[in-house]
């Protein structure tokens, strides 16, 4: 019996337990549970997947256009089970000669789906609080009931399964956890694998332990019974995962708890899924094996149909149409859909739009960075464990990546890591905040920290990234893609802040600082006239908001209040925004508007 057996027997005991604490019968508790548990289950085993993924039915009511946005239907009920769902639709098309109108497909929709969201129902988390100790360090008394804010927040994000889920999945596009999560807000009405990282970390300085290990608890589950985590929690995101980072969250939560046997209990998982991303994202190059981002499904990504076969109309062939499919999934998993970061046109240059995407031919930082950093902390679960044989054989592979990553992606010339192109066997000597991520991820010779503070300060100058008032952008190239320039996010804020500052020299740590405060303000400044957290900002404007890419600007935002409630955990005391009798009246304003705030926060998920 496989060690990842044994853990999927523990999580049908514990399931059972749960459900059976719930008043259900041990006959309940256990087709609850096969729900949640399938050795290997592969997302095209899903009976769903046939309404949700691909088919007919898929392509006719995307293409229609039914919906402003893509991702509404694929969210949305089915009333009937995906078989009967499927013979209706046949003989639906055959009754209108395979040319239904639009209002034919509207009706059709409306009587055999149920509206988007309609699986999930509001969660109040029973380990939130009114008071959260990180503001005890915020002095600034703007900042403060800010802080309040944002921790409210985290209640309008609550979400819990409806038990219907569990007994009827496939009659849903999403996929059944068995702890409430928190989303990240806006049109994202279910969790996503790398936005939770941020999210977890928010509650865990919010002293929400117990909600933060419930979404851990997930994610583990989900890599025992599929193997990986996909892309977000629906059915049609398999074939692509996202960023690694579930290592990273569970050490985050043993670091506040002190609680080692969690982290000895999930390394079967955490081992399984750095295997997963070793041994199908591998790539040879120079005489290592690194790994790049891919995907593993056909066709468009169904939560952007229309959109993926529109800008796949250039190509002749169905095969090229497939490879840039592919490609856009690949996107996809890296996190930045998209960006001029994985163009390459035939000049090997990266000027171009989504007909240039090559991020299948590209070797990334991030990737390999974040893959060495998981090495060493499994390295470091397993000396809790007493597992030297383990902790040996991790440290191993961890040497192995950070051989390559210094060898491939270290640049001496740009002073920096760069991703390497694979068809021009070149580096991309582009910015890209991922460029910096081996510092996050402690991905260098620590005796050599003084040398490469000075590279690094060197690059932040050459390429004018501290003179941005609203935070250093996700790239210097416009085209209009929400992950190029001027849009700058929190989680590459995030890497770029706590990376600089490992460098630990007294050059980076200060722009650590600088550039944290700077986020913080700029954030503040964008609340205070939006009343919003959003997901993306504006590098160019101080208090801006992004905009560009597939869809409108959300707000909510899961890793966007995670990465302020740290920042204002780690440098309240010296941060502010006020002073003397203004800052009592802006205080009282921003009370006052708090409950209509959270409305029109959680306004777009509910509706």
């Amino acid at each position: 019996m496989t060690k990842l057996v044994i853990s999927q027997l523990l999580l049908l005991s514990w399931c059972c337990l749960v459900a059976v604490s719930q008043g259900k019968s041990l006959i309940e508790s256990n087709s609850i549970v096969q729900n949640f548990v399938d050795d290997e289950f592969e997302g095209d085993d899903f009976p769903s997947c046939d309404v949700y993924c691909r088919g007919n039915l898929l392509h006719t009511v995307q293409m229609a256009k039914l919906y402003e946005d893509s991702k509404t239907f694929v969210d949305m009920k089915l009333v009937n089970s995906p078989e009967k769902t499927l013979a209706d639709f046949d003989k639906f098309m055959e009754s209108k000669n395979q040319n239904p109108s639009r209002d034919d497909l509207i009706k059709f929709v409306e009587s055999y789906f149920s509206p988007k969201g309609t699986e999930l129902e509001e969660y109040l988390p029973p380990d939130w609080t009114k008071n959260p100790s990180f503001l005890d360090v915020v002095h600034d008394p703007d900042l403060k009931q800010w802080g309040k804010d944002l921790n409210s927040i985290w209640k309008e994000l609550g979400r819990k399964m409806k038990d219907d889920v569990a007994k009827n999945p496939d009659f849903y596009s999403i996929i059944p956890v068995p702890n409430p999560v928190i989303i990240p807000g806006g049109r994202f009405i279910e969790f996503y694998y790398w936005d939770s990282y941020w999210i977890i970390r928010g509650l865990l300085y919010s002293d929400m332990r117990d909600t933060a290990r419930g979404m851990i608890e997930n994610f583990l589950s989900i890599v025992n019974r599929v193997g990986y985590i996909p892309n977000g929690g629906r059915v049609y995101y398999y074939g692509r995962s996202q960023p690694p980072l579930l290592t990273a969250m569970v050490k985050s939560y043993v670091d506040f708890t002190n609680d080692d046997v969690f982290a000895i209990k999930a390394l079967d998982a955490l081992e399984h899924e750095f295997e997963y991303f070793v041994n199908n994202h591998s790539i040879e190059v120079k005489g290592h094996n690194l790994t790049h981002y891919r995907d593993a499904s056909t066709g468009p990504r169904p939560e952007s149909y229309r959109e993926d076969i529109v800008s796949a109309e250039v190509f002749k062939t169905e095969e090229e149409k497939e490879d840039h499919y592919r490609e856009l999934k690949a996107a996809a998993e890296s996190g930045m859909d998209f960006s001029s970061r994985w163009f390459i046109n035939e000049n090997g240059t990266n000027v171009g739009n989504l007909t240039n995407l090559k991020t299948r031919s590209i070797v990334p930082v991030d990737l390999n960075a974040l893959l060495f950093m998981n090495a060493k902390i499994i390295a470091e679960f397993h000396s809790k464990a007493k597992n030297p044989d383990k902790v040996a054989e991790y440290e191993k592979k961890a040497q192995k990546l950070l051989q390559g990553i210094q060898e491939v992606l270290w640049n001496e010339e740009a002073g920096i890591w760069l991703d390497y192109d694979m068809i021009n066997k070149k580096p991309r000597d582009y910015f890209v905040p991922t460029n910096l991520l081996p510092l996050y991820a402690k991905a260098f010779n620590i005796s050599e920290s003084e040398k490469i503070s000075a590279k690094v300060m060197n690059y932040i100058k050459k390429n004018k990234l501290d003179s941005f008032p609203g935070g250093v952008p996700n790239t210097l190239y416009r085209t209009g893609e929400q992950w190029d320039m001027p849009n700058v996010w929190a989680p590459m804020q995030y890497f770029l802040v706590e990376g600089i500052n490992n460098l630990n020299t007294k050059e980076a740590k200060a722009m650590s600082k600088d550039w944290a405060i700077r986020w913080v303000k700029s954030n503040f400044k964008a609340y205070k006239d939006g009343r919003h957290m959003y997901e993306k900002y504006n590098a160019e404007e101080f208090g801006g908001h992004g905009g560009g890419g597939e869809y409108g600007v959300q707000t909510g935002f899961g890793w966007s209040n995670g990465v302020i409630i740290e920042w204002l955990a780690k440098h309240g005391r010296e941060i502010s925004v006020t002073g003397g009798a203004k800052a009592t009246q802006l205080t009282s304003i921003v009370g006052i508007a708090t409950a209509v705030v959270l409305a029109l926060v959680v306004a777009p998920v509910l509706w």
